[in-house]
């Protein structure tokens, strides 16, 4: 039992891996920064196996001949050590580590015409506090689907704001950005990243017009600021089925989609998610972080 032990161990140890290349199509890619993601290959996998990352259940899914985990590495996480935990069905446990690397953030300084978006009043706060319960429930859910991690854009434009910037609204400093700004054409048409159900729609009073769908396993995607929601609570949507339209509800300086993913609970960066080819109306590829090794 001991040596069957060690042989599955150095297995699912030597199993950290970096997806690029030709499989960026198919896969997330893996970048080991806050805001980032984290994936681990599976070879061995049994059905039942839960797989942890920081002590919170995450993605499994299949791919091609084996199943990965993917982990969403928070913003708020510190350079170091963190520690994914594979939990068999037979009661075996085992354990691997990555190292999270430090990223810095740019600033981005908005000018906002409404100051109750910026500086809501009593009223507004009560509101805010109802919808962040709302927030919460849907970040929160974990549902059992196998998720498709194989996005398409929800809506094609100019990258206005990128993921992590530390905003400024009328020189006072809020939360960093927690997705990814897409400029476009009020009216058009938001597209399902990929098969869902969806969680929760409505009006929030910072976001606007919202959407979340969930697509398995703790992978959340939102769409805020539409002009029109076309979906309700419970609906399952199909890959590129339209869900609404670009607007400027909420708070903002213009129409765009303010898309957003969680995993495991934790914002991500959506661009890691995206295939490169998919957007014509960006020039180049934000930055990436290089592979690491383990």
């Amino acid at each position: 039992m001991i040596k069957y032990l060690h042989s599955l161990r150095r297995i699912l140890f030597s199993a950290v891996i970096f997806f690029y290349g030709s499989y960026l199509h198919a896969l997330p890619e893996q970048a080991l920064v806050p805001g980032g993601i984290a994936l681990l290959q599976l070879p061995d996998y049994k059905h039942g196996t839960k797989v942890y990352f920081d002590n919170k259940r995450i993605a499994v899914f299949p791919y091609k001949d084996s199943w990965v985990a993917m982990a969403g590495i928070g913003l708020s996480k510190k350079p170091g050590n963190y520690e994914f935990s594979i939990r068999r069905a037979d009661g075996l446990s085992l354990n691997t580590s990555v190292t999270v690397e430090y990223k810095k953030y740019d600033e981005q300084h908005l000018t906002i015409k409404n100051k109750r978006k910026v500086n809501p009043n009593k009223q507004d706060s009560e509101r805010i506090a109802a919808e962040s319960l709302r927030k919460k429930k849907a970040r929160k859910l974990y549902s059992e689907t196998d998720p498709k991690v194989d996005f398409i854009w929800p809506v094609t434009g100019r990258i206005s704001s990128i993921f992590g910037l530390r905003r400024f609204f009328n020189e006072q400093e809020r939360r960093p950005h927690s997705g990814l700004d897409i400029a476009a054409d009020e009216g058009t048409p938001v597209m399902a990243v990929a098969d869902a159900t969806v969680v929760d729609t409505g009006d929030f009073f910072f976001s606007g017009n919202m959407v979340y769908l969930d697509h398995g396993q703790g992978i959340i995607t939102l769409y805020a600021h539409l002009s029109k929601i076309s979906v309700k609570p419970g609906d399952t949507v199909k890959q590129g089925d339209i869900i609404g339209n670009v607007g400027q509800t909420g708070r903002v300086t213009g129409p765009h989609l303010h898309f957003a993913v969680y995993a495991n609970q934790a914002l991500i960066d959506p661009i890691f998610m995206l295939p490169k080819n998919g957007n014509p109306a960006m020039a180049s590829s934000p930055e990436k972080t290089a592979p690491s090794q383990q």
